[in-house]
């Protein structure tokens, strides 16, 4: 089973090595990475061509004008050729070297359409520091209507279930990648499976952790996603929401502490 995995830069310099070793170290060798670059300005692109010819044919680079992060992905996802999709973020790295192992251990020729795991966010700064943690859980239907969701740089779904229920909605900024997990999981019913393991580690500071006001525009965005796909959540969703990624963080700080 084929994975594709896809990567969007942008002056990703400071960070994209950690990125490509990561995929590179992995004990999983059916794998191309696609990489979406959006005319960086700094050495994020001569970095990423120093790394091509490790990868064995299994890199493959475009470098061109996009509409934003989301537009990216969806340019990486209608390049991909693999039987399953992820995403994994410049600024990102695996966990560990079987990441890819386990997903293809769980996902080839299995009743599976998608998977998702636990996500360890460390500093922006100093990337063995830990700051949060990301338990996930196995999703039960109207689950999303509580405050549920999984954390997508963890996300891996199979190329057909794009073809056929589409990509990213740009429109949704910030939080397109929570309604392309809504509409998959809970609105289509794909056949979804939880793993209890940590998939990635993700630098804070990303696009929709960043800052308040991108919080509370996430959070408008995530209503109108939920509305857009006939679900009414109540009037205390957000809270609900807020409170499980509230416990994540005092448990990283915990984790950190230990």
């Amino acid at each position: 089973m084929k994975i594709s995995i896809v990567t969007t830069t942008n002056n990703s310099a400071a960070t994209i090595r950690d990125t490509l070793e990561s995929v590179l170290s992995q004990t999983y060798q059916d794998w191309e990475l696609i990489i979406e670059d959006g005319l960086s300005q700094d050495s994020t692109l001569s970095i990423v061509q120093e790394y091509e010819p490790r990868g064995g044919g299994r890199i493959r680079i475009f470098s061109e004008k996009d509409d934003g992060l989301y537009d990216a992905m969806n340019r990486g996802i209608a390049r991909a050729t693999g039987d399953v999709i992820g995403i994994l973020n410049s600024d990102d790295f695996f966990y560990d070297d079987h990441v890819l192992e386990d997903i293809n251990r769980v996902m080839d020729g299995q009743p599976v359409d998608c998977i998702y795991g636990d996500l360890m966010y460390v500093s922006a700064r100093n990337k063995h520091r830990v700051v949060r943690i990301w338990k996930g859980s196995q999703h039960k239907k109207g689950a999303y209507l509580h405050g549920w969701h999984p954390a997508h740089p963890t996300f891996y779904a199979r190329r057909e279930c794009y073809e056929k229920l589409g990509g990213f909605n740009t429109s949704l900024a910030i939080s397109a990648d929570f309604e392309l997990m809504l509409r998959f999981i809970e609105v289509a019913g794909l056949r979804n499976r939880y793993i209890p393991r940590y998939f990635v580690m993700m630098r804070m500071g990303g696009e929709s952790n960043g800052n308040l006001r991108n919080i509370i525009r996430g959070n408008r965005n995530i209503l109108r996603a939920m509305r857009e796909n006939g679900l009414k959540p109540s009037p205390l969703y957000i809270v609900r929401r807020m409170l499980p990624k509230i416990k994540a963080s005092f448990i990283g700080r915990l984790h950190h502490a230990e």
